[in-house]
């Protein structure tokens, strides 16, 4: 095995994302020592029973004290309120990244308090399920699948290059992009999915004339793809709605118009539109399958994974 990327690795955050990452960071020998740090002390207590690191802090600035990385796992909102408590125990030469599923509103909250002796790398794993907490974790997560960054203008080139290597040890493809193309991305094929599961979801939680029993009976006609996204983590997802407000507004809207032109479409029984839509949209799913992003089995592919987890999102 080849020496480790790191000296020492601070994870700051356990859930679905910390927790895979302290394993595939075991696995791999990516680093002499991992550091889990969480505020809950349950999750914390949780943690060190799985094994997931060498030592384990409830205060984020005493675990990132001479660590080489830090990952700052948490819910986009508190990016803020974490770089301000770590920033004065960072070690000079650090690298300080995060795996937020919006990038401008974490670089606005972290930049301004991180010292300048640090190189922070904006990231996002584009890696998940809807499962969430350290029990939730594999190793395997982040194969063949894509991690983005989104580097400041003056980035350390190595630092940029350390971490690319990090990540593709994990299993991760690389990519880099303007943190506000990011966010327009990351809006339509994953913010606005969700936000369409969660209303799907509530409207049938909703009504009157089907039964709760039945909307569970007949699930698997189509509704219970759409209740694996809205069982994500709800704090999660409210923050990810506030902190990219724009993108998702701007996607919500398009959305609404082309819902009203097959509104219509329906309503004329205007079959040709209607057929051309769906052939259109089954070529997509063609081109997910090829690029290596999803299995062409029934179900989705998800009675096969190689982890019970399960579910890609």
């Amino acid at each position: 095995m080849p020496d480790p990327l790191f000296h020492k690795i601070a994870l700051i955050g356990i859930g679905l994302i910390g927790s895979s990452l302290a394993r595939v960071i075991r696995r791999e020998g990516l680093a002499g020592e991992i550091i889990v740090s969480t505020r809950s002390a349950e999750t914390l207590a949780r943690a060190e029973e799985l094994g997931l690191g060498d030592r384990y802090f409830s205060r984020a600035d005493e675990a990132v004290r001479d660590a080489d990385l830090v990952i700052v796992s948490v819910p986009v909102g508190s990016s803020g309120s974490v770089a301000q408590e770590i920033a004065p125990a960072l070690k000079k030469g650090c690298i300080v990244t995060d795996v937020g599923s919006t990038k401008r509103s974490v670089i606005a909250q972290m930049q301004p308090a991180l010292p300048d002796h640090v190189h922070f790398i904006p990231g996002h794993p584009l890696a998940g399920t809807e499962r969430s907490g350290p029990d939730a974790g594999f190793a395997e997560l982040f194969e063949n699948r894509w991690c983005i960054f989104t580097p400041l203008p003056g980035t350390d080139a190595g630092a940029l290059e350390k971490l690319s290597e990090f990540w593709r040890r994990c299993g991760s493809n690389i990519e880099i992009m303007d943190a506000d193309h990011h966010d327009m991305v990351l809006a339509i094929v994953s913010h606005l999915p969700h936000i369409i599961a969660y209303n799907i979801v509530g409207t049938a939680d909703d009504l009157e004339a089907v039964t709760k029993s039945e909307v569970i009976k007949y699930s698997a006609s189509g509704f219970r793809d759409f209740t694996r996204l809205a069982a994500s983590d709800p704090t999660m997802w409210r923050d990810v709605c506030l902190h990219n407000k724009d993108a998702i507004l701007e996607m919500l809207a398009r959305f609404s118009e082309d819902l009203a032109s097959l509104q219509r479409a329906i309503r004329w029984e205007d079959g040709d539109k209607l057929f051309e839509m769906f052939s259109r949209t089954r070529a997509v799913r063609r081109s997910i399958i090829e690029a290596g992003q999803e299995i062409d089995v029934p179900d989705f592919g998800r009675q096969v994974v190689e982890h019970p987890a399960g579910g890609k999102s």
